[in-house]
């Protein structure tokens, strides 16, 4: 798949930008705080209908104004879509094909975008709640089922942990209640767990293929999920996951009602990064982690590709730099005639662009962006 006409209004600091992308490769050339990284996000939120930088949506409208608008003609094997997002100080609207979409699960998904910043190499030394969150974020858009229960998890965990609050402060006294959200709670907590087992499977066996690649090293990279809830493991059914997270629920009523929060489940699951055996958080280094955090990315591709038949659009936000020669070369080699990919960077200098053929450069100056000439 591959985004063509693209137009944007009054996101961040990009006022009016109506444009084509080439199927391939596009860089983006530009000063810092010029709005490079505010294109890419827009991109984005295009696909996902949310943010890699903020929680809220408000601060993506430019100020002053009243709403932000992103819009893109997605180019697929057998379709053309037209994907509108609005944003408003009320909340987001979203299209397909002029066709206002109910519900954001019918619409992410449509275009699959996987974005790499500097700040992805903060996901193995980084705190747990950053690897829940690229769980949810990548398997959101590439599976609808996951989206719904991992937002539904959401919704019935913040009542819970509302409910207990009231049962702290002797507000509420009915634990029956309680019994039911947490039953609820369970069943869904199971289908996202069991979601994430299968999902990282893959994810593992291509990460690990693809870290041999580029670091051109001996060690094996394995991803392993620790559940918060203990004895559920990946061989575990959906029902089985759920009689488990039930039971720990059952187990810790009493602290989770002194405490006013739910102990266990997704929310408090984990991710880790191994090399031989070892953790990567503590033993592996700086150079090691770029490697697994460039082949965790390489991953996703392969994922996507595997389960709908074509490859995501591939983001690049100011991360070339971050890589010495031979991952450069590594990462450009792999996309090179699969993904349309769009690069970010301050400049062109000690980049190994000969890998690619013929890129779309634009330049990006206070929100502007203009097309460079070919020579």
């Amino acid at each position: 798949m591959y985004l063509d006409h693209f137009s944007v209004q009054n996101y961040r600091n990009l006022k009016q930008i109506d444009t084509h992308f080439d199927p391939n490769v596009n860089i983006f050339i530009g000063k810092n705080a010029q709005g490079k990284t505010n294109l890419l996000e827009a991109v984005y939120f295009l696909a996902l209908t949310r943010s890699h930088r903020t929680s809220s949506d408000k601060e993506l409208i430019h100020f002053g104004d009243e709403f932000a608008n992103v819009r893109g003609q997605v180019h697929k094997s057998q379709v053309v879509l037209d994907l509108r997002a609005l944003i408003t100080k009320k909340g987001k609207k979203v299209w397909i094909n002029r066709v206002e979409q109910a519900k954001l699960s019918k619409y992410v998904g449509q275009l699959n975008a996987i974005l790499f910043s500097p700040e992805d190499l903060d996901l193995i030394k980084g705190a747990p709640s950053l690897r829940r969150r690229f769980m949810d974020q990548e398997f959101g858009q590439i599976n609808a089922e996951y989206l719904y229960f991992a937002s539904k998890y959401r919704q019935v965990l913040i009542q819970k942990n509302n409910y207990l609050k009231q049962l702290a402060k002797g507000e509420a006294k009915d634990q029956i209640f309680l019994d039911v959200l947490s039953d609820q709670l369970a069943g869904i907590a199971a289908e996202v767990i069991s979601r994430r087992f299968k999902f990282l499977k893959y994810l593992s066996h291509s990460a690990s293929l693809a870290y041999q690649e580029i670091s051109l090293a001996g060690e094996k990279l394995t991803l392993t999920y620790h559940p918060s809830v203990a004895g559920i493991n990946a061989d575990d059914s959906t029902e089985s996951i759920y009689q488990k997270v039930l039971a720990n629920y059952q187990k810790n009523k009493q602290a989770e009602i002194r405490k006013g929060t739910t102990l266990s489940g997704p929310h408090r699951d984990d991710l880790e990064f191994k090399l031989d055996g070892k953790n990567a958080h503590l033993y592996a280094s700086q150079g090691q982690q770029r490697s697994i955090a460039l082949s965790i990315k390489l991953a996703e591709i392969s994922l996507v590709h595997h389960l709908s038949g074509e490859y995501p659009v591939l983001l690049l936000d100011d991360v070339m730099s971050e890589l010495d020669h031979d991952r450069q070369s590594a990462l450009l080699n792999y996309i090179h005639g699969k993904t349309q990919t769009f690069i970010t960077t301050t400049d062109l200098e000690g980049i190994s662009w000969e890998i690619i053929k013929q890129p779309k450069i634009y330049h990006i100056d206070s929100g502007k962006i203009s097309l460079e000439k070919e020579s």
